[in-house]
């Protein structure tokens, strides 16, 4: 009887593994809550069908936790999206993911991986300093906010080759 309350009760670590054309509805769902403009179904469904597309998801059970997408060319990749549910954020799922899909690009022959991130997504910014990336421009008013204030991109890179 402990063994089944435990089970039921505990948390485990959430699995990661490469996401399909199959997570989209979960993914977009995730995506809404996440970001002020969310991705549709239809949106993330085309992403994941295109080859050049790597994405990974983290599963807690049959819940989506977190995602995380990225288009590879000429040997280089931007890291479009990464997503973590409110409820899994501040436990390290975010940078578990980023350390795993980093791997697994590398191990595609992607040299340089890129992103944009808004600079007052204090996290974020602090997810990716940790994983090594560094600011190489800045797009001014690229975000605006619930206000209507409009904020700046960082533009960050890490080297992976």
């Amino acid at each position: 009887m402990i063994e089944i309350l435990t089970r039921m009760f505990t948390r485990g670590e959430p699995a990661l593994t490469e996401a399909s054309p199959r997570d989209a509805a979960a993914m977009a769902a995730l995506h809404a809550v996440s970001f002020r403009r969310g991705w549709s179904d239809g949106e993330i469904e085309a992403l994941l069908a295109d080859e050049n597309v790597l994405a990974h998801r983290a599963m807690l059970g049959r819940t989506l936790t977190g995602f995380i997408v990225s288009r590879r060319v000429a040997g280089e990749a931007e890291i479009l999206s990464l997503a973590v549910a409110p409820s899994s954020r501040g436990r390290g799922l975010g940078a578990a993911m980023l350390r795993l899909h980093l791997r697994q690009l590398a191990g595609l022959g992607v040299q340089a991986v890129f992103l944009e991130v808004d600079e007052d997504n204090a996290p974020a910014c602090r997810l990716y300093a940790s994983a090594g990336f560094q600011q190489v421009a800045r797009r001014e008013g690229y975000y605006r906010d619930d206000a209507g204030r409009s904020t700046a991109a960082l533009v960050l890179r890490r080297d992976l080759a």
